[in-house]
């Protein structure tokens, strides 16, 4: 089945060209169906290029999904247009009164400062907390897991010596988990932040989350909170091909101090084109997600959030 999205959303027709199946409106009407409850909290400056990465891998789904994007109140955001947010998004205070299947919380360009400092820190809490009732299944992503394993169980970021950024080996450290079928024991996954989450500290704070996934060089990349069934991915699995070498070139255009993202342009040469390797890994790390969703989630949506 394929993803419900407004046909007008700029999404609607990169999707569409890149084979993904979207339906409007009308069409879903006509499937006697209930289709999952995706909504995307989208909280990078960017909002339309991660709608699309977001869209794309949810989309791939063999499910009908009815995604919704969502946005905080206590922040205007600069580089989406003011249309644009008014034409596809509502606030959370507009959605609190929902509930979800499943519910994707994005990164965002606040990781170097204090988690009290950001100025959407306290409607932040409040949705961290919603999402304990309202929400099936919460999939938090880089900037959004770390704020999120805090907030829940204290575990501190750390600031990085310098930027990790670029493509990294991690391990399958649990290939019976739901979460990683069909996952090879290596694969390569994006990462682009500075600042991290430490083992030993999940380990002390919250031990009973469980490490899924991990790298040599960049340490914690997936953890799984099985009782509250959250998902926390610190690094950029839905990254485009070419994500990383636009935050390069920025950088490098506006004289920002930034390396060469790590094993990503051939031969460190950065006129050639990137090569995706971990496309395949994101499809299936989000479709396992959906997936899971599908099997456990009520059918009544009115009863998610009450065995909590």
């Amino acid at each position: 089945m394929p993803i419900k999205i407004p046909d007008t959303l700029p999404a609607f027709d990169t999707l569409v060209s890149e084979g993904v199946r979207v339906m409007t409106e009308t069409m879903a009407i006509r499937q006697d169906i209930r289709p999952l409850q995706i909504g995307l909290l989208n909280l990078m400056p960017n909002k339309i290029k991660t709608e699309i990465q977001m869209a794309r891998l949810v989309g791939a789904s063999p499910l009908q999904v009815e995604f919704s994007l969502v946005r905080v109140g206590g922040h205007t955001p600069r580089n989406t247009s003011a249309e644009h947010l008014l034409s596809f998004y509502q606030t959370w205070d507009e959605v609190k009164h929902r509930k979800f299947d499943g519910f994707i919380i994005t990164g965002a360009p606040v990781e170097t400062m204090p988690y009290e400092d950001v100025t959407y820190w306290n409607e932040m809490q409040a949705i961290l907390d919603w999402t304990t009732t309202n929400v099936h299944s919460t999939l938090n992503i880089c900037w959004g897991a770390m704020a999120s394993i805090y907030h829940f169980h204290g575990v501190p970021k750390h600031q990085l010596q310098e930027k990790g950024f670029g493509v990294y080996r991690h391990r399958n450290l649990k290939p019976s988990s739901v979460y990683l079928n069909g996952f090879s024991d290596d694969f390569q996954i994006p990462v682009s932040r500075w600042t991290e989450v430490r083992r030993a500290d999940i380990e002390a704070k919250a031990p009973g989350l469980e490490i899924l996934m991990e790298s040599d060089e960049m340490g914690v990349c997936l953890v799984h909170e099985k009782q509250a069934n959250r998902l926390y991915m610190f690094n950029h699995v839905e990254y485009d091909s070419t994500s990383l070498g636009e935050e390069y070139f920025r950088d490098v255009n506006a004289g920002v101090p930034i390396k060469m993202p790590h094993n990503y342009f051939p031969h460190n040469d950065p006129s050639l084109p990137p090569l995706n390797r971990w496309r395949s890994h994101a499809h299936l790390f989000f479709g396992n997600w959906i997936n899971e969703i599908y099997q456990t989630t009520p059918y009544d949506l009115e009863e998610i959030g009450e065995d909590r």
